[in-house]
């Protein structure tokens, strides 16, 4: 058995999404809820969102953005002896997800879990990955957001189901000579953990929105330039913001606080809903592809929601 090596850093080489075939329009919602096209966009931003079909569970849509992944890294699936899946849409708890993702992706016998930190999970599954590389437990470690927050909604509530989608992003992380992931800034408010929630496996997801705006608002942006400053990065020289999209006026009250003037701020939110932990990773792999961000450059990624939970890192794009 080959032992991994210690590395001074970690770095994303490679990024992948996925995101499933059926689009919801706001006109197409507003059959079943009262609510309109200009409601939905003056308060959350979306214009459409993905929905995941029967046949596409946290699995297949796992597979489906980490072969991605692993395809624009040029490593082979034997190059990968970590797989981190972050989810909080689970279908049922038992068995985890990631194992069943690396086996399906010919990945063999790697370490395997899944991590429920709900909207912050890709973050605190990155910062788990550059850690791991770093202290040799991994040589390459393969990072998924996957989540099909579809089959927790009810889709008559108008406060839910106009916000959440499916769909899956990730990464493939290696080591490298200098750090190319700045050091996670983690936390939570527990006191609040009612303010987004599934009561048990017979309930939807239901939020106090007022409640996650007004703490989303003045609380991250804080987290943000903690971020920053660790990673030795001033917010002006960010080449892109990529917070969790959870409302579109929501990220760009964080952007705007941050004083990140020169930066691209993400706003996949608007095509493709609040895709919960996945959104990031999907956010920045869209931002890549269409080639808004360059290569080398400087990003900050901020996850945010239930728990409540937050974390945040700056990340050099690949």
């Amino acid at each position: 058995m080959r032992i991994p090596e210690a590395a001074a850093g970690a770095r994303i080489l490679a990024f992948g999404d996925y995101r499933p075939a059926r689009i919801v329009t706001n006109d197409e919602l507003s059959r079943t809820v009262d609510t309109n096209d200009e409601w939905i966009r003056t308060r959350v931003g979306i214009q459409e969102r993905r929905i995941a079909g029967d046949d596409e569970g946290i699995v297949e849509l796992g597979v489906h953005a980490g072969g991605k992944a692993l395809a624009n890294s040029g490593l082979d699936p034997s190059d990968i002896d970590l797989v981190i899946l972050a989810t909080c849409s689970a279908e049922s708890p038992m068995p985890g997800h990631a194992p069943q993702v690396a086996h399906r992706l010919g990945i063999d016998a790697p370490g395997a879990f899944d991590l429920n930190a709900a909207c912050a999970g890709f973050c605190y599954a990155l910062g788990t990955a550059s850690a791991a590389v770093r202290a040799g437990s991994a040589r390459n470690v393969l990072v998924i957001g996957s989540e099909k927050m579809s089959q927790w909604i009810d889709w008559t509530d108008r406060s839910t189901s106009i916000i959440f989608a499916d769909g899956a992003g990730a990464a493939v992380v290696t080591g490298s000579e200098s750090p190319g992931i700045g050091p996670v800034v983690w936390g939570s408010a527990g006191e609040n953990y009612d303010k987004i929630i599934i009561d048990d496996r017979h309930s939807f997801i239901r939020q106090e929105g007022q409640a996650v705006f007004r703490w989303a608002t003045t609380a991250i942006a804080p987290v943000a330039l903690e971020a920053c400053e660790r990673a030795g990065i001033a917010p002006g020289d960010l080449a892109a913001v990529v917070p969790h999209q959870a409302n579109l006026r929501i990220i760009q009250a964080i952007a705007r606080k941050m004083k990140a003037t020169n930066a691209v701020v993400a706003d996949d939110i608007v095509h493709s809903g609040n895709t919960s932990g996945a959104s990031i990773p999907l956010a920045l792999s869209r931002m890549i592809e269409r080639g808004d961000v360059p290569s080398g450059a400087p990003a900050l990624l901020v996850g945010f929601g239930a728990g409540l939970s937050y974390a945040a890192q700056v990340i050099q794009i690949p």
